[in-house]
């Protein structure tokens, strides 16, 4: 065996509390290098009374590794333990001092759990874990109220522009909640509402009032009601890491220079503060002038933002935040932050923007989930095409799987499209039966599904600013039998638990074809997904007990073949089969 691949550590992602009663550990070995591991298990203080071997399960793997877990369920909430990994007349013992080729004495030189505490467990709130959210950007989804357009207001569904406003505000997202309630949809991401001279308002004037060409504040209560009525949460975005250069603490500083009271609040340079030949002496988003960076080390800046986010939760009831350009903001900030809207509302639900790997912000102090982009592009890369081999897709969906613990992984924030990025649509080359596949693959997957407005109707889109189309609502243009689709789709997964915190395993991906199957699984109920990403008609067939199995979306029982399933799936499709356990 490789000893220098077999790995194991004991922090978050390797070994971790899934609850107050269950502790997972992770191991991981070189690919198809070992037959078996073991993780030995005891109480330091009388290990020969509690000692329990719980055989591991190789739950993934990727190009260079085999990975493994074993569920621990100590009775005294704590346990120390090592790891034995044979592979033919070879066995290797791992413990924290090391690796042996006999077992060393317990419980002396192993791992340990001292003790699983409640308040340390990582606990996104148990509403979002169910959630199916609407992304909204208010200026392109609908104009309820025309009164309030800004100025050089362009008609609806024009081309975008990176200065376009179209007129989309509150009151036309409150008059189109019925749209979302057919859909599925119990919980919306609206993109910034607070002043700011762009249309996309990531570049904030005025954090305590909502932009005038969106509404106010009552209209936000009243919005934010109706949504909750019909069991709908609202979460906001939270543009901490910049303002607009209109920020009156920033024009402060352009017109006091050191002398300003303000100077601390952001990164300066030098003075004046100035753009010169297009480069800010001043630390920027970007290299974007307008938009300066704040200091949010500084105590003022801190409180400043902290009392804005409690605000609007206290304000207008919201349920929680969505928090741009998280990952260039302090860590100390978004502990504080945490802390602060947690304390006036217990269940509030923390996004961050990372765009890769996220785990420093989710150990459960900062961030209950992050947007999962690497998800988004492996899926829209492998659906995008027949070429791409299931074996590498299963691969890169089990490496971005075994970045996190299970919990963390169940709340990440699953997006095919977003305001930043092409729309699935038109990453899919216009293809609906492709689109269709990566909407099943997002909707029976680990983590939470986001969908971006409209393309629940097919809309396109390429980079921005043409992702930000205005919402198409003459339904002559819209694709209804992809929004049945979506419908029938987010059903399926609010209907059953199993595919929103049940087990994910590739139980199939062929190295040769786009062929694949994976599985959802808790304690009730049993979910198979099979998938042909192929231009070919394709029959699968697996051994996996087969009995009592039946279509999730028809009912229809499953006939078997020699006690073993075998499907014909047409080009681009799939099927869905569920039992109970």
């Amino acid at each position: 065996m490789f000893k220098e691949c077999l790995h194991h550590s004991p922090d978050l992602k390797w070994a971790y509390a899934y609850d107050c009663d269950t502790y997972h550990l992770r191991l991981r070995t070189k690919r198809n290098d070992v037959e078996e591991a073991v993780a030995l298990t005891g109480d330091k203080y009388d290990w020969d009374n509690y000692r329990l071997d719980v055989q591991m399960e190789k739950i993934a793997a990727d190009p260079l590794f085999d990975y493994w877990e074993a569920v621990i369920k100590p009775e005294q909430r704590r346990f120390s333990y090592g790891f034995r990994v044979r592979s033919g007349e070879e066995t290797l013992w791992l413990i924290e001092n090391g690796i042996f080729e006999e077992q060393p004495a317990p419980a002396g030189g192993y791992y340990d759990v001292p003790y699983i505490h409640a308040i340390d467990l990582f606990a996104a709130p148990e509403w979002a874990k169910d959630a199916i959210f609407y992304q909204i950007m208010p200026d392109r989804y609908a104009n309820g109220d025309t009164s309030n357009d800004p100025e050089g207001t362009q008609p609806w569904g024009e081309p975008p522009s990176g200065e376009s406003h179209f007129g989309g505000d509150l009151q036309g997202i409150l008059g189109n909640l019925d749209h979302l309630t057919n859909l599925g949809i119990n919980a919306i991401y609206l993109m910034p509402l607070f002043t700011a001279p762009s249309n996309h308002k990531y570049d904030t004037v005025d954090y305590k009032q909502i932009d005038p060409q969106f509404g106010d504040a009552e209209l936000l209560k009243k919005l934010v009601k109706a949504c909750h009525d019909l069991e709908i949460r609202v979460v906001l975005d939270a543009v901490f890491n910049h303002t607009s250069e209109q920020f009156p603490p920033f024009q402060d500083v352009l017109k006091n220079g050191e002398s300003s009271k303000y100077k601390d609040w952001f990164h300066l340079k030098d003075f004046p503060v100035e753009v010169k030949d297009g480069v800010a002496n001043y630390a920027t988003f970007g290299f974007y002038g307008n938009m300066p960076k704040l200091n949010t080390a500084n105590p003022e800046v801190k409180q400043y933002l902290l009392d804005i986010a409690v605000y609007w939760i206290k304000e207008a009831d919201i349920d929680g935040w969505r928090l741009d350009v998280a990952n260039e903001i302090d860590h100390a900030f978004w502990r504080d932050f945490r802390a602060a809207i947690r304390s006036e509302k217990p269940d509030a639900f923390i996004i961050g923007e990372v765009w890769g790997n996220s785990l420093n912000w989710l150990h459960g102090d900062e961030f209950d989930s992050a947007m999962n982009y690497p998800f988004t592009n492996c899926v829209l890369d492998f659906f995008a095409s027949s070429e791409g081999l299931a074996s590498d897709f299963a691969d890169q969906i089990n490496r971005l799987l075994m970045r996190y613990p299970q919990q963390t992984n169940e709340a990440l924030f699953n997006l095919l499209s977003s305001h930043d990025t092409v729309r699935a649509a038109t990453a899919l080359g216009g293809n609906k039966q492709r689109l269709k596949l990566a909407v099943v693959f997002m909707l029976t997957s680990m983590g939470i599904p986001c969908v971006y407005y409209g393309d629940e109707i097919g809309m396109e889109g390429g980079d921005d600013p043409d992702c930000r189309r205005c919402m198409e609502w003459d339904q002559e243009k819209q694709d209804r039998e992809l929004f049945d689709f979506y419908q029938l789709m987010i059903a399926l997964r609010k209907q059953h638990p199993a595919l929103r915190d049940g087990r994910f395993r590739f139980l199939f991906a062929d190295n040769e074809k786009g062929a694949l199957l994976f599985e959802r699984l808790n304690n009730k109920q049993h979910f198979t997904i099979w998938m042909n990403n192929t231009e070919d008609a394709l029959t699968l067939t697996h051994g996996m007990e087969a009995d009592d199995w039946r279509d999730a979306l028809t009912g229809d029982q499953v006939a078997t073949i020699d006690k073993q399933l075998q499907l014909e799936l047409k080009p681009l499709d799939f099927r869905i089969l569920c039992r109970d356990i």
